[in-house]
């Protein structure tokens, strides 16, 4: 028979893993008595876990939500994505950067030693996409509340603050929405709302929302267009055509650091593949537009596809030469 302590262990994951359990199925398990099993779930329900007792022909446990939060237990797997969670909730700008610190270094000091090592291998620097101001944080009450309208599929009144102080929102009355989507965009937090006064999809900025309590009447979800919300939401931050995308997309590598790139674009990928070497996929309306936007970097271009870039890196290099040299084309 295995130690108390451990099989103490044993029976909360087991409990963990579905909501039901037998008594005599969760004997045959940990290999003991059903006594023994009600004695451990008993040790359980001292510290703090709410284990309940289901009747019926095979009457037996569930674990259920109490009023505090007592010790978990994580699987190898659960531990590192709960840490890698964390990481990004770090960047996320909602006011939780601090809580989310002290949770990761809370859970990190209670790891084994095996998985603490892989963690500490995965760390998340935050580069801000745009030259200007970082994004501007959001309550993290303001986002709970548009979640819970979200799910409730409740209509949500909310003030709406002007983009400058020099700017007055038209109308000046509290907006009416029906909340469908809370999603996440270049740093910012925003909602995706059927605009009952207005008949028409819109996306409001989280941190110039200031919901109204209560919250209106339900309503039946509506279809959004194209039915992908990833979809609707870049085609409302970029040259939308229809398809969803940019025309023309290209992907190249240049020898510059990401940090050097990263704040000059606004719809595209910067990923890092060395201290002074990049990935960048961008888009245009035109292939001699995207060409000239990448050439701003002042760095070496390796072109990974398609050949219509590369194409247009030959023009503009005729053009350019033939500025170069006064002779006209």
């Amino acid at each position: 028979m295995p130690k108390t302590s451990a099989r103490l262990l044993s029976l909360l994951s087991l409990l963990q893993a579905r909501r039901d359990w037998p008594g005599a199925l969760l004997a045959e398990r940990l290999e003991v008595s059903e006594r023994t099993v009600r004695r451990d779930v008993d040790r359980l329900r001292e510290l703090g876990y709410p284990v309940v007792a289901t009747k019926g022909p095979d009457g037996g446990y569930r674990l259920d939500a109490g009023a505090e939060l007592p010790p978990l237990l994580f699987d190898d797997e659960q531990a590192i994505a709960l840490t890698v969670a964390l990481q990004i909730a770090a960047t996320a700008g909602v006011g939780i950067e601090e809580a989310a610190a002290r949770a990761l270094n809370t859970v990190r000091q209670v790891m084994p030693a095996r998985l603490r090592r892989r963690i500490d291998t995965f760390q998340i620097t935050a580069v801000e996409r745009h030259a200007t101001a970082p994004p501007p944080q959001v309550d993290s009450g303001v986002l709970m509340a548009l979640s819970a309208a979200v799910h409730a599929r409740e209509v949500l009144r909310f003030d709406y603050a002007p983009v400058s102080p020099s700017r007055m929102d038209k109308g000046g009355a509290p907006r009416r929405v029906q909340p469908h989507h809370l999603v996440t965009w270049g740093g910012r937090w925003y909602l995706v709302a059927w605009d009952l006064d207005r008949a028409d999809w819109r996306t409001f900025r989280a941190d110039r929302m200031t919901p109204r309590i209560p919250t209106g009447p339900r309503f039946v979800p509506r279809e959004l267009p194209g039915g992908d919300v990833a979809a609707f939401v870049a085609g409302r931050f970029r040259g939308f055509d229809g398809s969803g995308d940019w025309p023309c997309r290209s992907e190249v590598i240049l020898d510059v650091p990401a940090g050097a790139v990263s704040p000059y674009v606004r719809d595209g990928v910067v990923e890092e593949l060395g201290p002074n070497r990049c990935r960048l996929v961008l888009g245009s309306w035109s292939w001699p537009g995207l060409a000239a936007t990448i050439g701003r970097f002042d760095a070496d271009i390796e072109v990974v596809g398609p050949t219509e870039l590369k194409d247009a890196f030959a023009h503009l290099a005729r053009r350019y030469a033939a500025a170069a040299s006064g002779r006209s084309r």
